[in-house]
This record gives structure tokens, sequence and C-alpha cells, in this order.
């Protein structure tokens, strides 16, 4: 059987750092004052929640291609690799939907949410043997650091929003 390789983990984890970035604009954003501050912690939300939707959207896609790879049960696989992209943006569309004014932190949330999901369809698929040995080792920190983050990015506009 095919393992996850050394490659794939260190470009997985480096993954997680665009997500750590935009946490530190809107730590930073907070700790400014006047207007950049708003604009930092702005910016620091909005990356978070396009890159976690993004993220969110490419592990569907890697749903998608071990669905192809099945002779059996094909469709139902494929109906669950698309709800990660549909979800994304709705979050997306909710997020923006109160522009100009800072979003809620609610679909940062409801996103971080479901990309810990993911896990689920993760753990599904190592039950049937349908991906590499080490894949819930590599997918677990990854789904928690990434969804963890996208959830601490609504944490951080909520707290901007009412401070």
């Amino acid at each position: 059987m095919a393992r996850v390789g050394g490659v794939a983990k260190a470009l997985g984890f480096a993954g997680l750092l665009p997500q750590i970035a935009a946490v530190l604009l809107m730590v930073l954003g907070s700790r400014s004052a006047g207007d950049m501050g708003g604009i930092l912690a702005l910016a620091g939300y909005w990356l978070a929640m396009i890159y976690g939707a993004l993220i969110l959207s490419f592990l569907g896609g890697i749903w998608w291609g071990f669905a192809m790879r099945r002779t059996e049960g094909q469709g139902r696989l494929v109906t669950v690799a698309v709800v990660p992209s549909l979800v994304a943006f709705a979050m997306l569309i909710a997020a923006s939907w109160t522009l100009p004014h800072l979003p809620q932190a609610w679909p940062a949330m409801v996103l971080g949410s479901a990309i810990l999901l993911t896990l689920v369809v993760d753990r599904h698929l190592v039950s049937t043997s349908e991906v590499p040995a080490g894949w819930m080792a590599l997918r677990v920190p990854l789904s928690s650091g990434l969804g963890g983050l996208t959830i601490v990015a609504g944490i951080l506009i909520r707290l901007n929003v009412s401070g």
C-alpha cells in the first residue's frame, strides 16, 4: 500500500502557515490603534476566510479523486465530495453579507467546524482502505490546525467588533 511521503507531509504542514499569518495579522490589528488596526484585523479575517474556504474545497476535490477509483459506492462519495465547496461558498457569502461593515464571527466558526468535520470522511476512507498509510496522522493535525485557526479568526473578529 502507498504511504504518505515526506514531501506531502512537509507541504501539508507548510499549508498551515497562511492561516497562522492571517490570525497573527488579526492579533496585530487588535493591538494597533486607529483605523490601521481595524484594517489589519479585517484583512486577516478575509485571508483566513478565503484560505479556509479554498482548502475546504480542496479536501472535497481529494475525496472526488478517491471516488473516481471506486467501482461501487462512487455516487455516495462524489455527493459528499461536493459538500465542502458548497459550504465554503455559502460561508464566504455569509461573511460578506454585512459589508462594508465588519463581518460576523459565525461564518468563520461554521467554516472552521466544517474543516474539523472533514476528519469524519477521512476516517471513513481509512476504514475502506482507500487512502495511503499514515493518512490520519497527516489529516488530524492539519484539519485540527486549520479548523481551529479559522474558528480563532471568528473569535478575533467578534472581539474586534464588540471591543
